[in-house]
């Protein structure tokens, strides 16, 4: 969506489940779609935010998009080459540049290794290090890097909080000096006290070491203040794309308002007298996601034609797209122009 070359890009990548049915040894099955047909693009030291309710298909794209899981359908490109096409031998030397921090601090550390090991364990697959003098160095420099004493790198996991497990998976990241991380809500576990200081942790780094992110969360405060652009999910598709500043002062599709409308205000008197937008119902199951635009159960400003019709991403301003056929009155173009 810029004129640079972008490190990744991702096109048309689709992601399904298998699901049994019927008990366990039925031969029936249906099919989790929880990824469909997403595309956009990362550049060298960007940051994209990836922001959506539970269930989304966040998580399941980043990982994706690694190939912790196998992608059904589409493309990843890093840098123009597609790592779908990648031989086994060939993907781990491309692991080196994408790597992923996760989630749950308390459940993504091995127990049984120290966090000395832990951080050193990449160094160790992709052979960076020569000897043991090495190997201890390049580990303090880590633990040094993401601001943990390296006197602690004998310790085991449980003797260490949320925020210092957290400072050890992000350094376990960074060992094998990777281009691009994703980061599947890194602060979503931890004190939010200490989730700033992990944010600004992350964006040090990414000065310092030129990193692009995607960074997946679905606190719309936490996406503004570290994203370049922002991309919204809804139900395994990116339904708007945009810069920061632009997504949150001018919303197209009416999902992506709802989710600003549930910012809260510090300021109580335009808390209280704001117009809010207030979604029915549920999330759809992925197993049966409505036909045409997904959204279009819950949509405010649907018609017969959304049924019908799967919206493709449209520019409706700078660098700003969004799937929406029927979106008068929120900011985009009208559904005939």
């Amino acid at each position: 969506m810029t004129s640079a070359t972008p490190l990744l890009e991702v096109r048309n990548l689709s992601k399904e489940f298998p699901v049994g049915s019927g008990g366990f040894w039925s031969r029936n099955s249906q099919t989790i779609k929880a990824v469909q047909d997403v595309s956009f693009s990362i550049q060298p030291g960007e940051t994209l935010g990836l922001v959506g309710e539970s269930g989304s298909g966040k998580t399941t794209l980043g990982r994706s998009i690694i190939r912790l899981h196998e992608p059904t359908s589409g493309q990843i490109l890093l840098d123009g080459k597609n790592v779908l096409d990648l031989k086994r031998s060939e993907l781990q030397r491309v692991r080196r540049r994408m790597q992923i921090i996760f989630q749950d601090p308390y459940s993504s550390l091995d127990p049984r290794l120290s966090a000395g090991n832990i951080v050193g364990e990449g160094l160790l697959i992709h052979n960076l290090t020569s000897s043991k003098s090495e190997y201890r160095e390049r580990v303090a420099e880590l633990f040094e890097l993401v601001g943990l004493n390296p006197i602690m790198m004998n310790r085991f996991p449980h003797e260490f909080s949320g925020g210092q497990r957290q400072r050890i998976g992000i350094a376990r990241a960074l060992a094998v000096e990777p281009e691009f991380i994703v980061c599947d809500e890194p602060v979503s576990a931890l004190d939010v006290s200490i989730q700033a200081q992990i944010i600004n942790l992350l964006e040090e780094l990414q000065e310092q070491l030129n990193l692009a992110y995607l960074f997946v969360a679905h606190d719309l405060s936490v996406v503004r203040h570290i994203s370049d652009r922002i991309a919204v999910m809804y139900l395994g598709r990116v339904v708007e794309i945009a810069e920061g500043d632009e997504l949150y002062k001018n919303p197209t599709h009416p999902y992506t308002r709802a989710l600003m409308s549930g910012i809260p205000i510090p300021d109580p008197v335009i808390e209280e007298t704001r117009d809010r937008m207030v979604l029915t119902g549920e999330i759809p199951s992925p197993l049966n996601p409505p036909s045409g635009c997904v959204f279009n159960p819950r949509c405010p400003i649907a018609d017969d034609r959304c049924p019908k019709i799967v919206p493709e991403l449209r520019a409706v301003g700078d660098d700003h797209f969004a799937a929406c056929i029927n979106a008068d009155g929120y900011g985009a173009v009208s559904a005939n122009s």
